[in-house]
C-alpha cells in the first residue's frame, strides 16, 4: 500500500501534508521521474517499486497538467483542504470541546493569517503551513526558535481534533 492511501485513511491532516511534501519533492528533483526512482523510492523499504514509481509519475503529471510546476498544491489535496475547513466551521458550531480547543489556537492562527507572507486567510491552512513549515524546518537541520512552539503544539492539536473527527465520519 502506497504510504499517501493508508495517510489518507487514517489521518487527513497527515495526508495533506503529505501531499505537499511529494510535490516538494517531485519540484526538487525537477520532475526528473528516473532520479525520483533513484535517489527516494529505491531507499524506501517494503514497497513494489514500480507502483510507487506510477504513483509518483501520476502526481508529476498532474502537477504538470494543473500548472503548478513552481509552486501551488493539486487541486485535488486542496479540496480536501476546503473539506477539513467546512467541517471546522461546522464543529465550532456544535462542537463545545472544539470550540475550546480552537481558542486556544486562534491567536496562532491570527498571527499567522495577518503576516505579510501569510497568503490565507483560511484557520485550517494557516495551521497546516505552520505544520509544514516546522517540518521543513526540521528536515533542512535549521534551528527552531522556542517562541515557534507552542503555535507548532497549537497547531498540531487542532489538526489532531479535525483529522480525528474526519476518520469519525462527522463530515
Amino acid at each position: 500500500m502506497i504510504i499517501a492511501d493508508k495517510k489518507k485513511k487514517e489521518n487527513i491532516s497527515e495526508y495533506i501534508i503529505h501531499m505537499y511534501q511529494t510535490e516538494d519533492l517531485i519540484r526538487v528533483y525537477q520532475f526528473k521521474m528516473e532520479d525520483i526512482r533513484q535517489y527516494v523510492i529505491k531507499h524506501i523499504k517494503n514497497v513494489d517499486e514500480e507502483t510507487l514509481f506510477d504513483w509518483y509519475k501520476g502526481i508529476a503529471d498532474q502537477m504538470k497538467a494543473e500548472g503548478i510546476e513552481e509552486r501551488g498544491h493539486l487541486k485535488a489535496t486542496q479540496e480536501t483542504v476546503k473539506q477539513l475547513n467546512s467541517l471546522h466551521e461546522r464543529l465550532l458550531k456544535t462542537d463545545q470541546q472544539y470550540r475550546n480547543l480552537y481558542s486556544s489556537t486562534a491567536i496562532h492562527i491570527h498571527k499567522s493569517t495577518e503576516h505579510p507572507n501569510g497568503a490565507t486567510k483560511d484557520p485550517v491552512q494557516a495551521a497546516l503551513n505552520g505544520i509544514y513549515g516546522y517540518l521543513l524546518l526540521r528536515m533542512n537541520g535549521e534551528k527552531i526558535d522556542e517562541s515557534l512552539m507552542p503555535a507548532v503544539n497549537a497547531f498540531g492539536d487542532l489538526l489532531s481534533y479535525l483529522s480525528f473527527r474526519w476518520k469519525e465520519g462527522k463530515l
